[in-house]
């Protein structure tokens, strides 16, 4: 899914109605003070919290760059944080990302690979269909020798709700290429996950 189909949405009245029908819902009065204004801010950060349907990651990647002197070797962008909501209970996913690719003649910006796992992060989410769609989209827009994603998470709606075990994390991978194919390749991509930051 690349950008999404457009939907009839509704008018932000009717969202915020939304927000009030389920405030009473839980139990509590929309209009007393605490509340009042309530459904506004919700409504405007849904718009924030759900932003990556307005975007398209592909064109994000668009624009490469050639001149690179020969290098041919793995590009990694570590530690890129995201929050984003599963798409079952809309409760929040926080964790971090670990982008890597082989470049083959060109690459992109590096702030542009975080976007797209931003614009991703910014849909309603299985963490192991986001996973796949920044590696894919990466893949087929550079076509580059392979693409690594890997994505680690906490899930609120395990965390905060249902079983209730906080502190676990879910770890998901895509390999592509030769990160999938070539084992030398995998090590030393691994090698570089397990090397400390300048930040530790």
């Amino acid at each position: 899914m690349d950008k999404p189909h457009s939907l009839s949405r509704p008018s932000r009245q009717e969202a915020e109605e939304a927000v009030r029908t389920l405030l009473r819902w839980a139990g509590d009065d929309p209009d007393r003070e605490g509340l009042k204004d309530t459904p506004k801010r919700v409504v405007k950060a849904y718009e924030e919290f759900f932003s990556g349907y307005e975007e398209c990651p592909r064109s994000i990647l668009a624009r490469t760059f050639e001149e690179v002197a020969g290098y041919e070797e793995i590009v990694l962008l570590r530690d890129i944080r995201f929050e984003s909501h599963c798409e079952h209970h809309m409760a929040a996913i926080i964790g971090k990302a670990h982008v890597a690719y082989l470049p083959s003649k060109r690459v992109v910006g590096i702030s542009k690979l975080a976007r797209v796992v931003n614009t991703y992060a910014r849909r309603l989410q299985i963490q192991e269909r986001m996973t796949a769609e920044i590696a894919n989209t990466i893949q087929e827009v550079l076509q580059p020798h392979g693409v690594a994603v890997i994505i680690e998470a906490a899930h609120q709606c395990m965390t905060t709700r249902g079983v209730h075990r906080p502190g676990v994390t879910m770890t998901t991978s895509q390999m592509l290429g030769v990160f999938r194919n070539d084992p030398t390749k995998r090590a030393e991509l691994f090698s570089m996950l397990n090397r400390p930051s300048s930040n530790d």
